[in-house]
């Protein structure tokens, strides 16, 4: 079955935006972070992460590319740069410690809010996802109506986000810390195969491939 051209792009950015988010990883995350905090503010505490993110990201995704033109980078030359962050982010997350893991022991060594940090930054705003929609909100190729449905693609995935953090406890004890290692780590394989598109798109965006007769 072909689906129409919106229809896949908008299913694309679902799944770039839902794997760098990685809203399940960001479980144990929210455990560490509201494990001293009584159950009655779990709601409020997992509200203010998803708020900061999409005020994090939100900025981003209005004038990550303007800031880029300011300072005289091309687009290209992010997604490329952006790609590899993304493979090597991606990498971590295959081959090395779960995201939960890695953000929990910072945490343990900084005195901050919960809710902003490692619960909003780095875990759901992660470096990743910042890349993520720069890359997706190209000023030159997509119009505003193209950048308000990733908008809204955006707040889809952090709603998601948001209702997992309500059941949280209940999807730690159904699937346990193995099961979410697991499934953070084939997020992880699908953000690489999302890098190296964002690569591939970064060189035909400069010419590279065309100059260099290899399809786009």
């Amino acid at each position: 079955m072909s689906w129409p051209v919106e229809i896949q792009d908008l299913l694309r950015e679902f799944i770039t935006l839902f794997v760098v988010i990685d809203p399940v990883g960001t479980i144990p995350v929210f455990l560490f972070a509201t494990a001293a905090v009584p159950q009655r503010l779990h709601r409020s505490l997992a509200l203010r992460a998803i708020l900061v993110s999409a005020l994090v990201l939100g900025l981003f995704l209005l004038v990550g590319q303007l800031i880029l033109e300011a300072i005289g980078l091309r687009l290209g030359s992010f997604q490329i740069a952006g790609g590899i962050v993304l493979f090597l982010f991606a990498l971590s997350m295959i081959f090395g410690e779960s995201k939960a893991a890695t953000e929990i022991k910072k945490a343990e060594s900084e005195d901050l809010s919960g809710a902003v940090f490692p619960l909003a930054i780095p875990s759901i705003a992660s470096p990743g996802a910042i890349l993520a929609v720069v890359i997706l909100t190209d000023n030159h190729s997509t119009g505003v109506a193209e950048q308000a449905m990733t908008a809204g693609v955006l707040l889809v995935v952090l709603a998601i986000t948001f209702v997992l953090l309500l059941l949280a406890s209940k999807i730690q004890t159904l699937i346990g810390q193995t099961g979410v290692s697991v499934i953070s780590r084939i997020m992880g394989l699908i953000l690489a195969t999302v890098a190296v598109d964002s690569v591939l798109q970064g060189l035909e965006e400069m010419g590279v491939l065309a100059l260099s007769g290899v399809p786009g």
